[in-house]
């Protein structure tokens, strides 16, 4: 691999930005496609397909064989609010490959003993977020039935890419949600970007299979958009 693109890459790694490296394997030849550019190249169906599911490998096309090789950010996840349930959804994440972040102002809740290993920010979330750079890579979950707490974490989450926005809450507290993001001028479609109440509705009961029906909907968000 050439020098320019391991340094290309290496700026795409420090940007989170997605990019493919596609080599004809019989000539050598390599070019870097960049996933806003997908759309637009000879492999668009092949780029599209490994960006969505991180998944390199061999294509066959009229010009030989190509590797496709994907370079996407590593998928992260930021909790709003160090709740019990967060307690449950973590290691699932995490075993799901996610880098997890927890915001909660209350700092009494978002500790090192109840979060090992865990990114903290005892921080309000209109302080945090906008630091943190979401994409397409982020997921964020409001979990503290607080609106104090979760409304600003939502409201900046709708100005971001992030694939995946859910709130912990029952279909009341979905409604009045909504009338308060509306109050707040965003439209019907912005606010149809919120999974709530969140996850998948297949019966869960406690924290540990809420927890499964969550990263369920994350997953299939992701992948299958």
């Amino acid at each position: 691999m050439k020098a320019e693109v391991l340094s290309t890459l290496a700026q795409a790694k420090q940007s989170r930005k997605a990019i493919a490296v596609v080599t004809h394997l019989e000539s050598g030849e390599q070019r870097l496609v960049a996933r806003e550019d997908a759309g637009k190249d000879a492999l668009a169906e092949v780029l599209e397909r490994g960006f969505r599911f991180d998944r390199s490998g061999v294509e066959l096309l009229e010009t030989g064989e190509h590797f496709v090789s994907i370079h996407n950010p590593p998928l992260r996840l930021i909790i709003i609010g160090a709740v019990l349930f967060a307690q449950s959804i973590i290691p699932m994440a995490q075993a799901a490959g996610y880098d997890v972040t927890v915001v909660d102002p209350r700092g009494a809740f978002a500790t090192g003993a109840r979060f090992p290993g865990v990114s903290l920010h005892a921080d309000w979330p209109d302080e945090v977020l906008p630091k943190l750079g979401m994409d397409a890579r982020t997921a964020l979950m409001a979990l503290t039935h607080d609106p104090k707490i979760d409304d600003p974490a939502l409201n900046i989450a709708l100005g971001f890419e992030v694939f995946y926005i859910g709130a912990l809450g029952s279909k009341k507290t979905q409604a009045s949600r909504i009338e308060r993001l509306k109050f707040n001028g965003f439209t019907d479609k912005q606010i149809a970007r919120i999974h709530g109440p969140i996850g998948l509705s297949i019966g869960a009961v406690g924290s540990a299979e809420i927890a499964i029906s969550v990263m369920a909907q994350m997953t299939q968000t992701l992948r299958l958009g």
